[in-house]
């Protein structure tokens, strides 16, 4: 599976006020540091508005992804220097998570609203 079709997207799993939380990862998109964030689920539509602190984003893409697919200029997207970097930072959050190359996640790509 890769990048698909809007209509061919399997219903979301989790709603868009969802896909960024964290206080660290919303500094990165408003500082467009990051323009992607990778979720177990899908959390949003292609052209769906994401708000943070009063800053728009629209989703741009929406795709599968395996972790051992991952590059290091997708971890830059993710505000990340390198794959390791994000790796490490992924399992910090997730204590225990194993770290499988075959394991699937949802790309949300994302862009400032113009």
């Amino acid at each position: 599976m890769t990048q698909h079709e809007n209509n061919t997207l399997p219903p979301k799993t989790c709603s868009i006020d969802r896909l960024v939380t964290m206080e660290e990862d919303v500094k990165k998109v408003l500082a467009g540091e990051k323009t992607a964030t990778r979720r177990n689920g899908r959390y949003a539509d292609p052209g769906e508005i994401m708000t943070l602190e009063g800053h728009q984003f629209v989703v741009d893409n929406v795709y599968s992804q395996s972790l051992g697919e991952l590059t290091d200029d997708d971890a830059r997207r993710e505000g990340f220097n390198n794959v390791e970097e994000y790796k490490q930072s992924i399992l910090s959050i997730h204590p225990g998570m194993p770290w499988l190359p075959q394991m699937r996640v949802w790309v949300h790509e994302f862009s400032p609203v113009k």
